[in-house]
């Protein structure tokens, strides 16, 4: 072994050292990437707590309010209650062969409406406004950066968080929740009608198992959880547009990071407060659900 190392270094003098060179980058790179991780996190922090500290300190003005509320909320609710709709009837079509060959079509109602506002219709919901709102968000505060207006605020003596931020947090904040409710109660419909009227399920027994399985605790489970998907939103979204690179490649790059940043943290949220939220429904009802 040791005479075949020996003939092939003497073939490649200069491969232990490109080895070396090449271990020496790859060793740099990973260290540079956690640094990078490190700081964007950091930065991420120290701008969430400036805009927190601008919330409590300092309510927004209604001028700069009204127009975020009615851009997040009002222009996302077709959207959303489209997207609610067809997802609960795609629920009945695939829930329905499984459950007519155990007999318990009826139940069907139980899982649709249980799946919608516990899960789909929040995670939904808030892909919805990540898609529609956050890289809208992104690119309007990366303009604005590239083109130098969140300067010229600042030597106006305005700060940019307070002006920029803190009314598009508020808006995605404030109506999350009504556009989950939306998306739930839309899901809810197109399960309903596709179920009655396509599938024939008898309609009593289907709302009857509805309105068994699933109580106000499902509810407020998806609505909690859409506060805490509104507020990542809204953060990652502002911060990307506050911190666009040059030019007009660097504002689409900010557009598209914020919406999968959100997503990845939506995704990553929803994971931890579903396992918490879990753990508070067991703990205050034992008993748990008999759902067959």
């Amino acid at each position: 072994m040791s005479d075949n190392a020996s003939t092939l270094e003497s073939h490649t003098p200069g491969l232990p050292t490109r080895l070396a060179e090449m271990a020496a980058d790859r060793i740099t790179g990973l260290g540079e990437l956690s640094m990078n991780v490190v700081v964007e996190f950091g930065n991420i922090g120290l701008f969430s707590y400036r805009t927190m500290r601008w919330l409590v300190t300092r309510f927004a003005r209604r001028e700069t309010i009204v127009p975020a509320f009615y851009q997040i909320g009002v222009l996302s609710l077709p959207v959303v209650a489209l997207t609610g709709t067809f997802i609960g009837m795609v629920l009945a079509v695939q829930s329905y062969a499984q459950f007519h060959m155990l007999g318990l079509e009826t139940r069907l109602g139980a899982v649709i409406n249980m799946s919608l506002v516990r899960e789909l219709g929040p995670v939904l919901a808030a892909t919805m406004l990540a898609g529609r709102v956050g890289s809208s968000i992104a690119a309007e505060l990366g303009t604005m950066r590239v083109t130098e207006q969140i300067d010229a605020l600042s030597s106006m003596g305005a700060d940019p968080i307070h002006y920029l931020v803190v009314p598009r947090f508020l808006g995605c904040l404030i109506m999350i929740p009504t556009l989950t409710l939306m998306a739930d109660f839309m899901g809810v419909v197109g399960g309903a009608f596709y179920s009655i009227y396509f599938l024939g399920i008898d309609a009593h027994h289907y709302m009857e198992n509805s309105q068994q399985y699933v109580g106000m605790f499902d509810l407020f489970n998806g609505v909690f959880k859409s506060l805490f998907f509104g507020a990542a939103i809204a953060l990652i979204s502002c911060h990307r547009g506050f911190h666009c690179d040059p030019g007009a490649e660097g504002v689409g790059r900010a557009a598209t990071s914020a919406f999968v940043y959100s997503f990845v943290v939506i995704l990553i949220l929803d994971l931890l407060l579903g396992i918490s939220l879990e753990g508070l429904y067991a703990s205050l009802w034992p008993e748990g659900r008999q759902m067959l």
